[in-house]
């Protein structure tokens, strides 16, 4: 049998600007910090969490509301992507005080999330 789905032709151009805005902030990241590297995650409902790292261990994230958006968004940002964050691509990040106190939370002093 004949794949009788209908692409929303409205729909499929919105993904696509959508898309081409992310990979405009991908490249702004990887320009401000000497490169970028990412991993794509799928959130459930909510998307994709695209994570970048930075040459200069810089790290952030941007949330994608597809995992093809987001697929798409670093394809078109031409970074380098993993599979998953883990090794050599995790150990690039390099954490500050205001991250170590907010992973330790109350039980290091760290900042209260009350």
């Amino acid at each position: 049998m004949a794949d009788t789905q209908q692409v929303d032709p409205k729909a499929e151009q919105k993904a696509e600007r959508k898309a081409a805005r992310l990979a405009e902030r991908i490249g702004s990241f990887s320009k401000a910090h000497g490169g970028a590297e990412g991993q794509v995650a799928y959130i459930g409902e909510r998307g994709a969490r695209i994570v970048l790292v930075g040459e200069d261990g810089a790290w952030g994230d941007i949330v994608a509301p597809t995992y093809a958006i987001a697929e798409q968004a670093v394809l078109k940002a031409g970074i380098t992507v993993h599979e998953s964050f883990d090794g050599e691509f995790a150990a690039k990040v390099k954490t500050g005080p205001y991250e170590w106190s907010r992973m330790a939370g109350l039980q290091l002093g760290g900042p209260s999330n009350g």
